[in-house]
C-alpha cells in the first residue's frame, strides 16, 4: 500500500509499472484523434499533410514514454521519407492540442507519451536506472482542486512525478559503495 498523503487522504494501492487504459486504439478513436489535430492545425494555419497523420497514427500505437528520436525510427520503417524535424515538429504540434504530453525523466531525454482517451497518471521515476512506474492517484487530483481553490485559480491539469530509487537498486549499490 502506497500512501502519498498520510492523515489527510486515504491510501491507494501501487499499481503495475504501464498502465493503459484501453488495450488498442480503436479505428474510430484514430479517426477522432486525427480530426483533433486537423482542426488545431487549421486554427494555427498549418497544414494537414499525410506525414503528421502517419506520425500521429504511429505515436497513438505506441504505449511507452518514447524520446523524439525512438518514434522517429517508428514513423521511418512506415515511410522512410518522414524526417526527424518532421517528428519533432509534429510531437510538439501533438502536445499543443492536448494529444500527447511531455515527460522528463532523471535522463534528461524529453520523452512524450499519447493523452488521448487516457486517465490522469502520474510517474514514479528511478534516478539510477531510470525505470518509471505509473500509477492513478485520486487523491493527487483532489490536492490540485484544493489548492486551486485556497489560490483562487480554475486549475486545468498538473503533472506529478516522484522521483528515487526502485527496489532491483535499493538492492543492488553500485560497486564501490
Amino acid at each position: 500500500m502506497l500512501c502519498f498523503f498520510p492523515g489527510h487522504f486515504s491510501c491507494a494501492p501501487m499499481l503495475q509499472k504501464r498502465i493503459d487504459d484501453l488495450e488498442l486504439t480503436s479505428p474510430e478513436m484514430m479517426r477522432e484523434a486525427e480530426q483533433i489535430l486537423h482542426r488545431h492545425l487549421k486554427r494555427v494555419g498549418l497544414k494537414h499533410t499525410g506525414q503528421r497523420d502517419t506520425i500521429l497514427r504511429t505515436f497513438l500505437e505506441t504505449r511507452g514514454h518514447l524520446s523524439t528520436d525512438e518514434l522517429a525510427r517508428l514513423v521511418k520503417k512506415k515511410d522512410p521519407r518522414i524526417g526527424f524535424t518532421t517528428v519533432y515538429r509534429t510531437l510538439k504540434l501533438l502536445a499543443e492540442c492536448g494529444l500527447a504530453s511531455e515527460v522528463a525523466f532523471h535522463d534528461g531525454v524529453a520523452r512524450y507519451e499519447h493523452q488521448y482517451n487516457r486517465r490522469s497518471h502520474h510517474h514514479m521515476v528511478c534516478t539510477r536506472c531510470g525505470s518509471s512506474v505509473e500509477f492513478f492517484s485520486p487523491e493527487v487530483g483532489k490536492l490540485e482542486q484544493e489548492i486551486g481553490r485556497k489560490h483562487h485559480y480554475l486549475t486545468t491539469r498538473h503533472t506529478f512525478q516522484i522521483y528515487g530509487l526502485c527496489d532491483s537498486c535499493r538492492k543492488n549499490p553500485p560497486l564501490g559503495q
